[in-house]
């Protein structure tokens, strides 16, 4: 990430790293939701639809990519609500949500370069995943689940294959891309191991520092458009 990058991005997230600060401090209890505890859950998330609504309506408008990531980061906003009531029975709700979350961020990352071999990576992992939970899968979410990881697995791979490091074809933005997909696919590990399989330490402090890092990234990675339509100006 360049100077100029940081200088131009970096006061645009203020709002964002504030709004996560004031979660992890007031760190309300998951014992009783709330619609309270639930907009201090989203409010890093709305951030980030001002962060990338900051970049202009021209801007949105121009690039399919940046308004796939600011739907995804709408339809991440309500899963994360789902999720807050997820005892009472709205898991499968939130679940849904982000799964539309991970097919619209796979349509912004795009088809090329294809990248087979982070596929059959990314394919393993995943099958490696459903494999360690399913003794602990009921019902319908012994299917909802294979479903879940297949669509975060494949928005993984599309985030992964941008990045070409040997032949110098990469930018800040898309190494941002994959490094939010591979959070994202930690958080959410992290969640069904804890919800499926077995308590885990911290459970709750891995998986929101790991999921807001990994939005923050993802919608940064969005903002590769300005730059190269800036870099074509100075040119």
């Amino acid at each position: 990430m360049d100077h100029i990058t940081v200088k131009s991005e970096g006061p645009k997230l203020v709002p964002f790293f504030k709004a996560t600060c004031v979660y992890f401090v007031l760190w309300l209890p998951t014992s009783s939701p709330s619609w309270f505890s639930a907009l201090i859950k989203c409010l890093p998330i709305f951030c980030l639809w001002v962060f990338l609504l900051a970049h202009g309506i021209s801007f949105l408008g121009a690039h399919s990519s940046a308004r796939k990531i600011l739907a995804g980061l709408i339809f991440s906003a309500l899963g994360d609500a789902f999720l807050i009531w997820q005892e009472q029975g709205y898991f499968s709700h939130g679940l849904f949500m982000f799964a539309i979350t991970h097919i619209l961020y796979s349509s912004a990352f795009g088809m090329k370069p294809l990248n087979l071999r982070a596929g059959l990576v990314i394919s393993v992992i995943s099958g490696l995943s459903y494999t360690l939970l399913y003794p602990y899968l009921s019902g319908p979410f012994t299917y909802l689940v294979a479903v879940y990881i297949a669509l975060i697995g494949f928005m993984g791979w599309r985030a992964i294959a941008g990045v070409q490091l040997a032949n110098d074809l990469w930018t800040w933005t898309k190494l941002s891309a994959c490094l939010g997909a591979v959070l994202f696919m930690v958080s959410d590990l992290t969640i069904a191991v804890n919800k499926f399989c077995f308590p885990v330490p911290h459970s709750r402090a891995i998986i929101m520092a790991t999921y807001y890092a990994a939005q923050m990234l993802i919608a940064l990675s969005a903002v590769e458009c300005q730059d190269a339509d800036a870099a074509r100006k100075r040119a």
